[in-house]
């Protein structure tokens, strides 16, 4: 599970339903027994409960229900699960058969991994590179291959480090994991790791931007390299003033390369300064041509993203024949965000055909051909846009006054191909997988099993996930089948009354929260993020907790937002809090949702209104500009599904007021009666 040993949920209820498991599986008839095997549900609850027992460290009911549980698909899981929870006083014998027996599935997979690292702590070398050469030696894992070098040397005397050896784990230009420690002591007293080879990694370092990592390597070196990555450093620090310092005599190959390093560096703080020092640098470091305006164009795109009044001259100083397909977009967005549409026109115009044929700028040209008078040519555009169903396409057939484009076709059914895809082992492991509760073991199987399918089978895949109520591995498959156009397959309404119930409360529309769900989770309710929001509605604990707090709801933790109907209530009326705050506007709610209430506030305009369209296309992250105008598209199609009527993306995008107007019409409000 993503970031957790706890157990599902789902799994924990069960658990809690059951009777003490020795007691109740011991006890129960032959007749029952009989019965359970016949019930799958009865199966799958006999597994949820021997299963927790069994993450445990206790055997006992697994062993009790073994007449109903052992052609269960899931069978080696619960012994997976007991030999984990029990690994360190687990017998040799017991894991190695297992391993054996089941060598093609999975579970031996998540066993080998617990224990590898248990031969290592036992000191069992022989076995542990036995299990490392058959499973491990080709599979990148730098621990591992350290901790297997260091064991050849423990487990044959006389076996030394090679050349090979140095140049697999040493030379990265990285930190290594603590388990090469001892392996670069024992090649540094072979006499391995000599200057060259320091030299070596200080450079792999210095071309990583590991600056620490090479400062620390620089003290087996001399006082130069000591310099360099002093250097290096002090660029990092304060770029400003060690390029004002440079010295136009003593430029080489390296002092360039920090140089061009240090300007990118300014320009992520302060852009225009970047772009004043680099018309001077340029010439002093011997850069021009593509490299020159290459470095032109990250500073004209710093500039753009942070709206300064410098960025127009700076990214059309870029001939467009160099300009990358980033400057031609933002040079673009900066014009939207002036409402400047002949130079929105020049900018699409300058782009290569395939980035102007995007849906995007075939879009943002229909506009500003419209800004300009050029209705006829506008709507042209737009009409082939508003055949598609999309954000763009959408919006076109607003511009139009068409109806939308939703196009929905069920996929049809292949009985025979779904039976089949049914009895397949390993979907069908996957399957219950996902039926007990171990959603995040079931998709990782489901997209192995899937991996090798045709087109049609693929889309099968599909259905069946949908019928199980699998909505992530539907979505997910249909999209790889290449099959779109099933709505209620990719825009599904689970835990409908949920969503209804908690979405009214909160005093928000049903198909907004759908759409929120599915952008941010595929409906997935253990999913973990990067960033470690959690669940359905992928809410960070904190941001879970405090709106719980303030909503005087019931809070535990990490089962509260894995529960998904908890999740939901939380996600809702966080929404409701952001949707309040930016004065019920959508747009300014989704995004802040996405990045966060406070980045919003510095993203609002500083003076005048801005159409919303506009501020979506200019949002400075990617990620939440992508992600507004996913989720209010699915926004949409949501409310076509629960309504049968459509909910224009015009009603949605109401203008964004600059920050100070905003504020004040907050506090307008305050003092009312």
């Amino acid at each position: 599970m993503h970031g957790s040993r706890a157990l599902p949920l789902f799994l924990l209820a069960l658990a809690a339903m059951a009777v003490p498991a020795a007691v109740a599986l011991t006890a129960a008839t032959a007749a029952d027994r009989a019965s359970a095997a016949d019930d799958i549900e009865a199966r799958r609850q006999l597994f949820a409960t021997a299963y927790a027992e069994a993450r445990e460290g206790e055997w006992a009911p697994a062993e009790a229900a073994a007449a109903e549980l052992r052609d269960y698909p899931l069978w080696p899981d619960l012994r997976v699960a007991w030999l984990q929870a029990t690994i360190r006083r687990a017998d040799t014998a017991d894991v190695e058969a297992f391993l054996r027996e089941h060598a093609h599935l999975p579970p031996a997979r998540r066993l080998a991994n617990r224990w590898i690292h248990e031969l290592a702590r036992r000191g069992d070398w022989p076995r542990f590179l036995a299990l490392y050469d058959e499973r491990y030696a080709d599979a990148g894992i730098t621990a591992l291959d350290c901790t297997a070098a260091r064991a050849r040397t423990l487990a044959a005397a006389g076996h030394r480090y090679t050349e090979n050896d140095v140049e697999r784990l040493w030379l990265a230009g990285r930190s290594q994991p603590r388990e090469c420690d001892p392996v670069f002591d024992a090649m540094r007293a072979q006499g391995l790791l000599d200057a060259e080879r320091y030299r070596q990694r200080f450079a792999l370092a210095i071309d990583a931007r590991e600056f620490r990592l090479a400062r620390y390597l620089a003290r087996e070196l001399d006082d130069e390299a000591q310099r360099e990555a002093a250097a290096w450093i002090a660029m990092q620090n304060d770029p400003a003033a060690e390029l004002v310092r440079l010295d136009p005599a003593g430029v080489g190959a390296t002092v360039r390369a920090r140089a061009l390093w240090g300007v990118e560096a300014l320009a992520r703080r302060d852009p225009a300064y970047a772009a004043e020092l680099w018309r001077r640098l340029a010439p002093q470091l011997g850069v021009s041509g593509r490299e020159r305006w290459d470095v032109a164009g990250y500073i004209g795109i710093r500039a753009a993203l942070r709206g300064e009044p410098a960025a127009p001259g700076l990214l059309k100083a870029i001939p467009a024949h160099l300009a990358s397909a980033d400057v031609l977009a933002w040079r673009t967005r900066d014009a939207l965000r002036r409402e400047d549409w002949p130079d929105v026109l020049a900018a699409i115009e300058a782009m290569p055909s395939d980035l102007a044929g995007e849906d995007v700028w075939r879009y943002w040209r229909a506009r500003a051909l419209a800004a300009t008078g050029e209705q006829a040519a506008a709507e042209t555009l737009w009409r082939a846009l508003a055949a598609e169903r999309s954000y763009h396409g959408f919006l076109a057939a607003d511009a139009l006054e068409l109806p939308y484009a939703f196009g929905h076709a069920p996929l049809p059914a292949d009985e025979e191909t779904l039976a089949a895809l049914a009895r397949d082992p390993a979907i069908r492991r996957a399957g219950e997988l996902f039926h007990v509760g171990l959603e995040s073991l079931g998709r990782s199987e489901w997209n192995e099993a899937v991996a090798g399918l045709d087109d049609h089978r693929l889309a099968q895949a599909a259905l069946l996930a949908h019928r199980w109520g699998w909505h992530s591995r539907a979505i997910a498959t249909a999209a790889k089948a290449g099959h779109y156009d099933d709505l209620g397959l990719r825009y599904p309404l689970p835990w409908k009354t949920d969503f209804e119930t908690h979405a009214a409360a909160a005093d928000i529309r049903e198909a907004w929260a759908y759409g929120i769900a599915r952008s941010e989770s595929l409906f997935m309710a253990d999913i973990r993020s990067s960033a470690g929001a959690i669940g359905v509605m992928q809410l960070m604990p904190a941001t879970g907790r405090g709106t719980a707090q303030r909503a005087r709801l019931r809070w535990r933790g990490y089962a509260t937002l894995i529960d998904p109907p908890a999740n939901i209530q939380l996600g809702t009326r966080y929404l409701a809090e952001v949707y309040e705050r930016f004065d019920a506007n959508p747009v300014l709610a989704t995004a802040a949702y996405n990045a966060g209430p406070h980045r919003v506030e510095r993203w609002l305009p500083e003076a005048g209104s801005l159409p919303a369209d506009i501020w979506i296309e200019t949002i400075p992250f990617a990620e939440t500009r992508s992600y507004v105008k996913r989720v209010l598209t699915a926004d949409s199609i949501f409310s076509w599904r629960l309504t049968g009527r459509e909910l224009r993306l015009s009603a949605l995008h109401r203008p964004v007021a600059p920050s100070g107007e905003r504020l004040a019409l907050a506090r307008a409000g305050e003092s009312g009666p």
